[in-house]
């Protein structure tokens, strides 16, 4: 074969870009299991931080057993539909469904001896989704840790809700108001509001302060029938 004509350039383009396919197709499918795994314990690292429990440096599937004694599902009815299997549940395609529809993690956790509840939370920001959990005392009312995220924030705006500085308000705040879900609102720095307990939102980050304001309203509203039952 001509190694000069435009056939034989056409030939082994095609071969050369069929065998990187392959290979880059393989090296993917042998690290699947890996990324799996790293995502569950990045999961796990979120639930913990919503415990106020410092992971770093340590085993966070270790700690996660040790705390998190169960992740149920329920209903909107705050019904259980299944003693486990809340861990796997994608919380941005549950708020696709109807309401009724919809299958909720309850993670039941044990911290010194004390039941805490920690729900997940879903929501849009800026520039793309929004995440978190909430950490409940267990009256279901009062907050005792959270943790926030985003994918592409604005840095040093929008960002900065995954940061302590933002998040350590929310401890000790309370989502009921006489014995109904109020949420907890987050306001302008400087502002307040009636009926909730309330936050300061971002200088400069209004827009993303307001998602997370939202995120936690349709997040934690899901779980209404649930905070109001205290058995």
């Amino acid at each position: 074969m001509n190694t000069n004509s435009n056939s034989y350039t056409i030939i082994y383009a095609s071969v050369m870009v069929v065998i990187v396919a392959c290979a880059l197709a393989f090296v993917s499918s042998s690290l699947k299991a890996t990324q799996n795994k790293n995502v569950e314990l990045d999961k796990m690292k979120q639930i913990l931080s919503a415990l106020n429990i410092d992971t770093k440096g340590q085993d966070a599937q270790a700690l996660y057993k040790k705390y998190v004694k169960q992740d149920l599902i329920i209903n909107s009815e705050g019904q259980t539909v299944a003693e486990t299997g809340g861990f796997n549940i994608v919380s941005k395609e549950e708020l696709a469904k109807p309401l009724a529809e919809r299958q909720l993690p309850v993670y039941v956790c044990d911290v010194d001896g004390e039941t805490k509840y920690v729900l997940p939370l879903y929501g849009q920001g800026l520039w793309g989704p929004i995440w978190g959990y909430v950490g409940l005392n267990a009256d279901k009312d009062v907050v005792y840790g959270t943790y926030f995220s985003h994918q592409g924030e604005t840095p040093g705006l929008g960002a900065e809700i995954s940061t302590m500085h933002f998040q350590a308000p929310f401890i000790g705040k309370h989502i009921m108001q006489n014995g109904q879900f109020a949420s907890i609102a987050v306001v302008k720095p400087g502002k307040t509001v009636e009926g909730q307990d309330y936050v300061d939102g971002i200088s400069g980050g209004t827009i993303t302060s307001v998602a997370v304001d939202h995120m936690l309203k349709n997040c934690l509203g899901q779980y209404d029938k649930f905070l109001t039952n205290k058995q």
